[in-house]
């Protein structure tokens, strides 16, 4: 079932929380690098939980990572890996924190080759699902087939964030000619 289906047979309270990402955000394209590594962060944390979970931690990583500055993350020490092991508000794990901060510096280089975090992108696109997912697998951490089709999806480079017969694909479809090739 598609995320836009999802939606429609969810009630409550987390219905609004998965709505408003879902017509606002998900599939659309983003241009701002340290927003880019923040939904790359959130892909990789959501990995063996729910997105809702993630959805409704989202502000505590915001604030956890220091608003998603590839800079300041790329710069944390020992102490800041502590910080985050002990922030309740965020997934505790160790391995996920370490991914953010390697990656963080690995985006650095990146940019500093490609002009920013989105060139590198775009220089790979299009790439089928496969291509990308060796990419990602080679150039970053904690970065498996499900979480790079995930980030990639959500952020525009692939089709099947919305149905056709959503109201959202519309708006998704002109964010930026020839986006979801």
């Amino acid at each position: 079932m598609s995320y836009c289906r999802a939606i429609q047979t969810m009630s409550g309270p987390n219905k609004e929380l998965h709505k408003v990402y879902h017509d606002k955000f998900y599939g659309f394209p983003i241009h701002d690098d340290d927003e880019l590594f923040g939904r790359l962060l959130m892909e990789i944390n959501q990995a063996g939980l729910s997105w809702e979970l993630i959805l409704k931690k989202e502000e505590a990583f915001r604030k956890a990572y220091h608003g998603f500055n590839i800079k300041k993350v790329a710069a944390y020490k020992d102490k800041d890996v502590q910080r985050l092991m002990n922030d309740a508000g965020i997934v505790r794990n160790r391995l996920k924190i370490n991914a953010a901060i390697e990656n963080a510096k690995t985006i650095l280089t990146l940019q500093k080759e490609y002009g920013s975090f989105e060139k590198w992108i775009d220089a790979n696109h299009p790439l089928p699902i496969e291509g990308w997912v060796k990419l990602f697998k080679k150039t970053f951490r904690f970065t498996g087939g499900e979480i790079v089709n995930e980030f990639l999806m959500s952020t525009g480079y692939l089709r099947g964030a919305h149905d056709v017969s959503c109201p959202v694909y519309k708006k998704v479809m002109t964010a930026k000619p020839g986006w979801n090739r």
